[in-house]
């Protein structure tokens, strides 16, 4: 959805970087540029005005850091003054001491709250509780059924009931408390449109109810109409924080920067995808980061460490170190990699990478592919892929429906990819063996690195607490394919 206001913002400052020295004028000039990309994002103008005066008040006013040039001192003003409108920090939700824990969903018809609630549900369970779904949308026809539909498939129970919303609601209320529900979501129905019914059905049934938390669900991709929908829902119901849908999306993006601001409220969730687990609590200074173009690690490990298991990441990690890892093993990785979600979005998140790879277009298929291609190995040339001759290529190419180019293609990469990871282990500090008998039938004398000798402990590619430890860094650098190069498209595709 950023992706043309990160090229624009990380473009600008990029080029402020590398000077020495910061003229007012040079400010000036870097944020009437970074004014207009935050325009044509649609955001809104208030918000743009605000932000683009507090960044000119702390750069040019002398705010100083002395590890930092002036243009990198420009580009953490600009990141703070991000994380700002974007509400600053995340909403603390905390869980009521006296079940249930009622949320109250509100917003127009359209904006994605029906299946905001399932994802909320579902993120509920993620932390230990038996969350209850009411049914409260009795104006647009099929919207319980959807609920319905939605939660079977993560378990949660549906209450709902024909007639009064208001009853409706109160009804969901004392059936989760009789059950033993710790967590109530409500949701209701919506209009395509402001009107006085609507805000006063909402009203009503949050009198009844109740709630601990009132969230807005706002479509991102509206852009500043979203404004004008969350200051009137806000001016009836107290807003508590707000849910941005739809975040996947093309459109510019200008509402998730608005909303905020204008309402004052934290944004507390985002959906990122139409699976019912890509809904994620919003973090505003990692979403200042992805929008200027700096990656977002801890998005990136949490998804990481929600798909591999601690033991299996690192039996693939010494076998990785070791020069044992097989094909075998690249497909396992392959499949948890799908797991975290699209490609696109994981290299995204990735720090340090070039606007040319972030914006590539990555097609998710070619994971299937390289798949198919390793299925139609036998056992032993999963292990020694260096025995598959011409003969073998055809017939594996054959098997999988590609061509001898591409088999010889991932052969090669996958060649490289274990070379240089025992090179690395080379420098760095290798892991010794937890048997020591085994060690010392190794070998004696100093170590590869020239430092301590010790050999017990173990169980780590690399220092504990790190960003790469444990899950993340033993998958993620076996997925380091280079998949621009690797042309493994179906063919006619």
């Amino acid at each position: 959805m950023f992706d043309t206001l990160t090229d624009r913002l990380s473009g600008t400052l990029r080029g402020l970087r590398g000077r020495g020295r910061m003229r007012p004028a040079d400010v000036d000039d870097a944020l009437a540029e970074i004014r207009l990309a935050l325009l044509e994002a649609d955001v809104n103008v208030r918000v743009v005005r605000r932000f683009v005066d507090r960044v000119r008040e702390r750069s040019v006013g002398g705010e100083v850091t002395a590890s930092l040039t002036p243009g990198q001192q420009v580009t953490k003003i600009v990141n703070d003054e991000l994380v700002d409108i974007l509400g600053g920090r995340p909403l603390d939700f905390q869980f009521a001491s006296k079940p249930p824990t009622v949320v109250l969903l509100a917003g127009l018809q359209g904006s994605g709250k029906t299946t905001a609630a399932a994802k909320l549900a579902q993120w509920c369970k993620s932390q230990g509780r038996n969350p209850l779904l009411v049914g409260a949308d009795l104006q647009r026809p099929a919207a319980v059924e959807q609920l319905r539909t939605l939660a079977r498939n993560i378990d949660v129970e549906v209450w709902s009931e024909p007639g009064d919303p208001v009853a409706c609601a109160a009804g969901g209320l004392a059936h989760a408390q009789q059950a033993g529900r710790d967590v109530l979501i409500v949701d209701t129905a919506g209009r395509l449109a402001i009107d006085v019914e609507l805000m006063g059905e909402v009203a009503r049934i949050s009198d009844a109810v109740e709630p601990h938390y009132t969230l807005l669900i706002v479509d991102a991709m509206v852009g500043q109409d979203a404004v004008a929908t969350a200051e009137a829902f806000h001016a009836t119901l107290e807003v508590d924080g707000i849910i941005l849908t739809k975040l996947d999306g093309d459109a510019r993006g200008g509402a998730a920067l608005s909303v905020a601001e204008v309402v004052g409220r934290p944004v507390a969730f985002a959906s990122v995808g139409e699976k019912i687990d890509d809904f994620e609590q919003f973090h505003p200074d990692r979403m200042a980061s992805r929008i200027l173009g700096m990656g977002d690690v801890m998005t990136l490990i949490e998804k990481a460490e929600r798909v591999y298991e601690q033991e299996e990441a690192e039996a693939a990690a010494q076998r990785l170190v070791e020069g044992t890892f097989t094909l075998d093993d690249f497909v396992d990785q392959l499949r948890q990699l799908r797991k975290m979600g699209n490609l696109q979005s994981i290299v995204q998140m990735m720090p340090g990478i070039s606007d040319q790879v972030r914006n590539a277009e990555i097609d998710d298929d070619r994971i299937a592919t390289a798949e198919a291609i390793v299925l139609s190995m036998t056992p032993a040339e999963r292990v020694s892929p260096e025995i598959i001759d011409t003969s073998r290529r055809a017939r594996i190419a054959a098997g999988s429906g590609t061509s001898s180019a591409q088999v010889s293609n991932l052969l090669k990469q996958f060649t490289q990819m274990r070379k240089m990871m025992g090179g690395m282990m080379g420098l760095g500090s290798k892991r010794r063996p937890a048997n020591r008998k085994a060690a010392r039938k190794r070998g004696k004398g100093p170590t590869r690195s020239g430092g301590s000798s010790r050999t017990g402990g173990g169980g780590r590619a690399s220092p504990k607490g790190g960003p790469s430890s444990g899950k993340l860094g033993t998958k993620l650098d076996g997925g380091g394919i280079d998949w621009e190069s690797l042309d493994l498209k179906l063919p006619g595709r």
